[in-house]
């Protein structure tokens, strides 16, 4: 009957003109390509044929003899006619569908279907894959659902299919219906000419691209995920893929994406949890395979979980791009851990990232921005060919080594590959499960040391805080990532956000840079205690800050400038501060030796001094100093913040209650920042805008000098003058603390006060101990010129402040409490506390005190100009009877007094009167205290000012006695010659 009716249509198919007449292989020829059939009376005759054959497995051809044992082995039902109704012969070819899947599912299957059989079921299912009426098992399984859900879907070319399909996991479709339907997707897993549309949508791109072999219609080219993925290779390489199969594949990828069952092999490997409950290594692998079958990366809405979870943040967020596109998933990125972002689609996010993260590929924008220097640089092969010495882990760490590769390292990535390479690193940032290197190697340290009171998104920064702790694999993979951060801090992403306000503001310049290179961080730093600066920001730079402290590796600037110098001095050093310190040291004795080549070299030198100023931002960044001071801190500055080296300053001001080791450490450091005050960040804080003014052209280590030559100027900022009086006190404590005086007393302090150098210990102050004996030394006027000088300077300055000298407030504070507590209580020292002692000379009990007063009744004996009152009391006096004799030596205050004593001069009333005053007080002095010898005495007489007076009265005596003497002398020559005569 065929041979009649399709006459024509059987000389046109070629395949079914050499079929042999009378075993109905001809008919079974004609239903394979009915597709093909035009001539109306033919396509009506097979279309009848059709569905009587599928209503009967038995008449399928061919079907019987290659599955009859197959039927019998799995219990499928009669394979005699007449035991059964007609209908339940659907029964069997579903039962035979089921034990395929089943076969697949199983490691080891009780019961496996044979080859024969398998091409003969998918056979079946591939030719009932346009009419659901077709598959007369599935077709009873869902009449009531295809009404319900497909009631207007027209039957043919698999649209039915498609349809229930789509309402597969509605909660109103039966169960029965969807078993039926998910077996015949799996069915389709394996051989994709299961689904009609798909194999006709998609026929010439699979031809075009070499994606299926005609001979070999049921090897592994058949599965559809070979399809799919060889096909998205073509759309990732830019090539041209039709619209109705990209669409036909976008189904499948959600079908698949759906319906984990759909995959064998995440059946088999995922039914067993993994150790600790985490995911086994093949699971894991089954997943990844499933991902990039799916590809979600190219289509956020394949993953339907994700779609769901993340409308609403799509639609606030990410309205600016294209629904699908790509980009969609890289904004839901940039937008984690953010007000805008929900939870649930936080956790699905990730879900697909973890995967995503761990094959380049998945990525669609990086591939198609990379595959060219991926190719080039790390030996890729096609997107969906892979390499057992390239896996697509190892990919990313290599694109990603290129990209910060400087041009005289040699080949690096293209600017838009760089730029993709670094919005991935922003993006792994944000979650370590987003970085597979660093969570297989980290495991273990991860749940060690954060698995407790670590925020989601902070596990980086808690591994790099026990760096020294980690196990030595995962120390080398958060070095490596800390030193990439150090190099373009813009990978971290939460402190970016956390830090985009003070980046507008202060380093929108840097951060635009191509190539950040560290200036980013360099720029946080230094603008760290701004009032724009917001506290997350603070924090997270100060963190990395103390990163940094870890290696020199993670400060790239710093690392670039010094490597070689570092490798030539300081080989074997690790720590970036003792690096710092090595350095500093070398560059410390080069000077002071008056080397004539720096081992240093300039670029280096520059970095360092860069790094010593960060370091004295905050205690933390000195770790010996810190630990020695730790116990210390939490005593007596527990509530004072860290920053704006408030702790460090805080230690200074109750040095003398410092624990032995944390004092020592203290007064190291102060040594440190008195030899180079541009290291003493308070003073250079508060006293910025002075020094610009007043020191703009200074010499670093002259700042501190400079300052104290412009404190009584009237426009000097008060705060900047307290400042300034403070390190003045400190300096005073110890000459060591003074390096102008110490080299200019070079010589004179062994002389002088040997015998105090003697009982000093190192790292300990001298209490004043030594500038009071060159004080002493200077009023005996036996010091050098330049030693003399400074001296003068510092009598001067103690004269108009009481606490500028450390003996006398140490021994007079009972009495300065009790006679001068109103003077001492003053806003600004002018000498009233000096005055105020001087004046009480009788009230004052204790020796020591009574003993520093006349101290410095003798010093302004030498010097009018260190006896504030009196010197401002007669200034006019002098000006007009001693402006042609030069200071010092008391040879104004022998002015002044001769002045006095003259009674053609008139003197001012106060200075008269204050001179009067000094004149009771150096009496009532030589009698308290008279000379211990006959030096001290002969220089009290040339420090007197009654020298002139007191010299005329020796030499008549001198005199007088020479004249008794020669008188004397001649009465004894006449008595002895008067003898002889005799």
């Amino acid at each position: 009957v065929a041979r009649e009716v399709c006459k024509s249509t059987i000389a046109e198919i070629k395949e079914c003109a050499d079929e042999p007449v009378g075993k109905g292989f001809l008919v079974s020829c004609l239903v394979d390509h009915r597709g093909n059939i035009t001539e109306y009376q033919c396509h009506q005759y097979i279309t009848k044929m059709t569905a009587i054959i599928f209503s009967d497995y038995r008449l399928i051809c061919g079907f019987m003899d290659d599955c009859k044992a197959d039927i019998n082995l799995l219990k499928c039902g009669s394979i005699r006619p007449g035991e059964k109704d007609a209908h339940s012969q659907g029964e069997v070819v579903a039962c035979l569908e089921k034990g395929l899947v089943k076969e697949a599912e199983e490691n080891d299957p009780r019961v496996q279907v044979s080859d024969q059989c398998k091409k003969a079921i998918l056979r079946v299912a591939e030719l009932s894959s346009d009419d659901f009426h077709l598959d007369r098992h599935l077709y009873f399984a869902c009449r009531d659902d295809r009404e319900r859900f497909c009631e207007n879907t027209q039957a043919g070319e698999g649209r039915v299919y498609k349809c229930l399909f789509n309402h597969k996991f509605e909660e109103s479709m039966s169960e029965k219906c969807r078993d039926a339907l998910t077996t015949r997707q799996k069915l389709i897993a394996q051989d994709y000419k299961v689904s009609y549309s798909l194999a006709k949508s998609c026929k010439s791109d699979l031809k075009k691209y070499r994606c299926n072999v005609e001979n070999l219609p049921r090897s592994r080219e058949a599965r559809l995920s070979y399809l799919l993925m060889c096909l998205e290779s073509a759309v990732h390489r830019g090539r041209q893929v039709s619209s109705e199969c990209q669409g036909e594949m976008l189904d499948y990828r959600r079908m698949l994406m759906e319906d984990f069952s759909l995959s064998p092999e995440i059946i088999l490997s995922c039914l067993v949890r993994g150790e600790k409950g985490n995911l086994g290594l093949n699971c894991q692998q089954a997943l990844q395979t499933l991902i990039q079958e799916t590809d979600p990366g190219a289509d956020y809405r394949i993953d339907r979980a994700l779609n769901e979870a993340c409308e609403s943040v799509i639609q606030t967020a990410c309205k600016h791009i294209r629904s699908g596109d790509p980009m969609i998933l890289s904004c839901l990125m940039e937008h984690l851990y953010t007000e805008k972002m929900v939870e649930d689609c936080e956790h699905r996010l990730l879900e697909l990232q973890y995967f995503i993260s761990r094959d380049w590929k998945l990525d669609v924008v990086l591939y198609r921005k990379c595959q060219g220097d991926a190719s080039r640089l790390c030996h890729t092969h096609g997107w969906n060919e892979t390499s057992e010495l390239i896996p697509p882990g190892a990919v990313f760490s290599c694109l990603y080594r290129h990209a910060y590769r400087t041009e005289e390292q040699g080949r690096r990535l293209s600017r838009e590959c760089r730029a993709e390479v670094q919005r991935i690193l922003h993006q792994r940032a944000m979650d370590v499960k987003l970085d597979p290197t660093l969570q297989d190697k980290c495991m273990i340290d991860l749940g060690k040391w954060c698995s407790e009171k670590t925020e989601t998104g902070q596990e980086l920064e808690c591994l790099q805080d026990h760096l020294d702790d980690l196990v030595s694999d995962c120390r080398d993979i958060v070095g490596n990532l800390t030193e990439l951060e150090s190099e373009d801090i813009q990978i971290e992403a939460l402190l970016m956000r956390a830090c985009e306000p003070i980046i507008q503001t202060f380093c929108h310049e840097v951060a635009d840079n191509q190539i950040d290179s560290g200036d980013l961080m360099e720029c946080l730093i230094q603008n760290k205690h701004q009032k724009e600066m917001n506290e997350k920001c603070a924090i997270g730079v100060t963190h990395f800050q103390l990163v940094q402290m870890k290696d020199f590796r993670f400060s790239y600037k710093f690392k670039m400038a010094c490597k070689e110098d570092v490798l030539k001095l300081c080989p074997n050093i690790k720590k970036k501060v003792d690096v710092v310190i090595c350095l500093s040291t070398t560059v410390r004795n080069d000077t002071l030796q008056d080397a004539k080549e720096h081992r240093v070299s300039l670029k280096c030198r520059k970095q360092l001094r860069v790094e010593e100023l960060e370091m004295t931002e905050d205690i933390r960044l000195e770790p010996e100093l810190y630990e020695a001071c730790k116990s210390d801190i939490k005593n007596y500055c527990q509530n004072v913040p860290y920053g704006n080296a408030q702790i460090i300053e805080c230690l200074k001001e109750i040095k003398k209650q410092l624990s032995t080791r944390c004092h020592q450490k203290v007064f190291k450091l102060q040594e440190t920042e008195m030899m180079d005050p541009e290291l003493d960040y308070t003073l250079m804080r508060v006293c910025k805008q002075m020094i610009k003014r007043f020191c703009p052209e200074a010499d670093s280590k002259n700042m501190l000098q400079c300052l104290k030559q412009n404190k009584n100027s009237e426009v000097m900022d008060p705060k900047c003058k307290q400042m300034i009086t403070k390190r003045q006190i400190t300096q005073n404590t110890d000459y060591r603390l003074n390096p102008v005086l110490r080299k200019a007393c070079k010589a004179d302090i062994p002389k002088f006060c040997q015998n105090i150098l003697n009982r000093a210990k190192d790292d300990t102050e001298l209490e004043g101990q030594v500038i009071s004996c060159l004080k002493l030394k200077y009023a005996d006027q036996r010091l050098s010129p330049d030693c003399e000088d400074q001296i003068r300077v510092i009598i001067q300055e103690s004269a108009l402040d009481y606490r500028l000298d450390p003996q006398l407030q140490m021994h007079c504070s009972e009495e300065i409490s009790s006679l001068c507590a109103e003077e001492a209580a003053a806003q600004e020292q002018t000498g009233q506390v000096e005055e105020c002692l001087k004046v009480n000379l009788l009230k004052i009990k204790t020796e020591m005190c009574k003993k520093e007063v006349l101290n410095m009744l003798k010093e302004s004996k030498a010097d009018i100009f260190v006896d504030p009152v009196l010197h401002t009391a007669c200034a006019l006096d002098i000006k007009h009877h001693c402006a042609a004799i030069p200071p010092g030596r008391g040879r104004q205050m022998s002015c002044l007094m001769e002045a006095l004593e003259d009674k053609r001069v008139r003197l001012q009333p106060e200075c008269k009167k204050r001179l009067n005053d000094r004149i009771e007080m150096w009496s009532y002095a030589a009698k308290v205290a008279p000379a211990e010898g006959f030096s001290d005495l002969a220089m009290q007489v040339m420090t007197s000012p009654s020298k002139n007076y007191i010299l005329s009265v020796i030499t008549v005596g001198i005199c007088v006695l020479f004249l008794i003497g020669l008188m004397c002398g001649r009465i004894t020559k006449r008595v002895t010659r008067e003898l002889k005569d005799r």
